[in-house]
């Protein structure tokens, strides 16, 4: 991630992302109540305790994190700047065409990432949960559970699906915090830079990395870790949307490509729910 630039490795890295398909194979492998599942995801059991809204809250900012803002917004600004000189442009402007590629970008991303999110709790569900595995402290204890309960196959794709997606996330994850802290403090920032150029940001990253590895050599349980984050990120999220609401409307900014009607009624609706589950959390 510092010698090399990130549009080069991403060419290769962009293909672990096959490995999110071991998690859909996993849930076909493995002998499931399908009907149970479908009916139970339209019409969910709804509890109002405390364990239970702050495992929506979870869900919720593991889907819209706020991190996903930053790492989005930075790489489709580098993607255009990486075009602008390869173009010797001295000016690029956004077309719609590439608005409606961003567009379909994202909502394809979003759509897999759900998909696979649907599988791993329907299939954790039918193996783990029903057979009173209800504490998994680590990733190769998911993997190793799976193998009794659903066949060797599902556990080494479970492992392949772990170790890709692991290996996704960090330039992601090590990434927005990168952008997010450099753009506070006024610091120069890019994949696209090399380290002279951004040292503050790279040293970012190095650190984030670091700090995330030495984890592993210490108590702290990963798992734990992740959900109280997505917990974090849940909380934040929602004021993000708002300012980001604000950005998307306000046309000394947009110009011509302010948000949609519909746009802000999604992104409202996102507000409101999300919120509401916040509150229900701190006064439960």
């Amino acid at each position: 991630m510092v010698l090399v630039p990130y549009h080069v490795f991403t060419k290769y890295l962009k293909w672990l992302t096959l490995a999110l398909f071991a998690y859909i194979f996993a849930g076909f492998i493995v002998k499931q109540d399908w009907i149970k599942i479908f009916i139970d995801t339209l019409v969910p059991q709804i509890e109002l305790s405390p364990s239970y809204i702050l495992l929506v809250v979870a869900i919720f900012g593991t889907t819209i994190s706020p991190y996903l803002f930053f790492w989005q917004a930075d790489e489709e600004v580098e993607e255009i700047e990486e075009d602008r000189k390869v173009r010797k442009l001295k000016r690029h402007i956004v077309t719609k065409h590439e608005l409606k590629n961003m567009r379909g970008d994202v909502t394809l991303g979003m759509f897999f990432s759900n998909v696979v999110m649907f599988f791993i709790i329907a299939t954790t569900a039918s193996t783990l949960f029903v057979n009173g595995i209800h504490d998994i402290q680590t990733a190769d204890q998911a993997a190793a559970a799976l193998k009794p309960l659903a066949g060797s196959a599902s556990s080494l794709l479970f492992t392949l699906g772990i170790v890709g997606t692991g290996l996704l996330a960090i330039p992601v994850i090590s990434g927005s915090a990168a952008y997010a802290l450099s753009e506070a403090l006024g610091w120069k920032e890019g994949m696209n830079k090399k380290f002279r150029e951004a040292k503050m940001f790279y040293i970012v990253i190095i650190v984030a990395t670091l700090i995330g590895f030495l984890m592993t050599l210490t108590n702290v349980n990963p798992f734990d870790a992740l959900f109280f984050t997505a917990v974090l990120y849940g909380a934040i999220s929602p004021i993000l949307i708002l300012f980001m609401l604000h950005i998307a409307n306000k046309k000394s900014i947009m110009g011509t490509n302010t948000n949609s009607l519909l746009s802000n009624f999604l992104g409202l609706s996102a507000f409101f729910i999300m919120a509401a589950a916040i509150l229900l959390l701190v006064f439960l």
